[in-house]
């Protein structure tokens, strides 16, 4: 993590006044003029203007976009004190459609459409790049069900509340009877299946690509009707009266998209329910963003609307669609609050660079979902219609 590109960061780096007073190049003439379009300052003195402290930064930028900015913030070249009001003025003005069209970019974007990068092979190195961080460090984090997906905040007034009432909306809307069999793509640790087992009296099994998450997730269930599974869910081939998937469906890929469809199909029972939640882009071919995939979710992609309808139709008919994004910029901000109280206990560990890494990850997130760029679905799917109609619960 030390060396994030090949050009080494110079030790005596800019400060703001230096910065200030020396002539601007081209390149850092286009920049001010886009930001100047979202209200945005170089140096200037309000939470979410750039005060750029190594003139790299720019370059590097124009060049790569977020990656470029990204592994500037993490190397101390740029600081950035709000950076969740920083990119939700850069995406409200649509900034990041005016720079950062590079050939590199370009061809990011085309290996994205062409390479099938969700591979049964390649899908574990989620698990072991991310989810398998620390399981002490997510129980600081998240809720104390450690629930690493966004919150329902409509009546609630913190973390612990929103991820419960989340959870219990989910049982809801599944329609879930006691002794039914559940399965949970992409259990994480194991909150869904937990809630729903105490609460509701339903048998449940998980799947995860984390060692580190089963391992504890077993654990936080003991005595509980609870199975986990390190497996791929194309290798799953069993049948469930109802099925979940909360927050898993961005480690798909379009590529597969269909073939997961396909995968739900033959383990729901005619009369059963699937859950979908997952996050959603308002793009029609959305591409993976090139820092998210390298530092935070390799091989990760979020879903259009439309991709999400096209892999839908002719499996399932669609009871219910319920879009709570706004949300999950709520919810990230309630993580980096618990990430910014506990970071002093994990500092010695991670280190400098994951610090920053990690807020770039939670408040450039949290500021996608402020412009509203990305949303927060969650589907009702069932195989052949709810006979009667479906009716969402209150």
């Amino acid at each position: 993590m030390s060396r994030l590109f090949d050009e080494s960061l110079d030790t005596d780096t800019l400060d703001r006044n230096t910065a200030a007073a020396l002539p601007r190049s081209l390149s850092e003439s286009t920049l001010a003029d886009a930001l100047a379009l979202a209200d945005i300052q170089i140096n200037g003195d309000r939470p979410w203007d750039l005060i750029i402290k190594d003139r790299r930064t720019i370059k590097r930028s124009l060049a790569y976009g977020n990656l470029g900015l990204g592994e500037s913030y993490m190397a101390g070249w740029v600081d950035i004190p709000a950076i969740d009001q920083f990119i939700d003025r850069v995406l409200r003005a649509r900034l990041d459609e005016r720079v950062g069209h590079s050939v590199h970019v370009k061809a990011h974007a085309l290996m994205a459409r062409v390479f099938n990068h969700q591979s049964p092979v390649r899908a574990w190195q989620v698990g072991q790049r991310h989810y398998d961080l620390s399981n002490d460090f997510y129980q600081d984090m998240l809720d104390h069900r450690m629930t690493y997906t966004c919150g329902f905040w409509e009546q609630a007034h913190n973390l612990d509340e929103a991820q419960e009432a989340k959870l219990d909306l989910i049982c809801r809307k599944l329609e879930l009877k006691p002794g039914e069999r559940v399965l949970d793509i992409g259990c994480g640790w194991g909150s869904f299946m937990r809630f729903a087992a105490e609460r509701y009296g339903v048998e449940c099994v998980g799947l995860t690509i984390s060692k580190e998450q089963a391992k504890l997730g077993q654990a936080l269930c003991a005595g509980l009707p609870v199975t986990f599974r390190l497996q791929d869910y194309r290798d799953i081939d069993e049948s469930f009266d109802k099925i979940v998937s909360i927050g898993m469906f961005e480690h798909v890929g379009h590529k597969n998209y269909a073939t997961y469809m396909d995968v739900v199909r033959r383990c729901l029972k005619p009369d059963g329910l699937f859950l979908l939640h997952t996050i959603a882009s308002s793009d029609v071919n959305p591409t993976p963003d090139e820092w998210i995939d390298k530092y935070i979710f390799p091989n990760g992609e979020i879903p259009s609307f439309s991709q999400i309808m096209d892999a839908v139709t002719g499996r399932f008919v669609v009871e219910d669609m319920h879009n709570f994004g706004a949300d999950y910029d709520r919810t990230l901000m309630a993580w980096h609050d618990n990430f910014s109280r506990v970071w002093p206990k994990y500092a010695q560990k991670f280190g400098a660079t994951f610090e920053r890494m990690w807020r770039y990850y939670l408040l450039s997130c949290a500021g996608t979902f402020r412009a509203r760029r990305t949303h927060l679905l969650q589907l009702v799917l069932s195989p052949a219609g709810v006979v009667g109609g479906y009716h969402r619960p209150a």
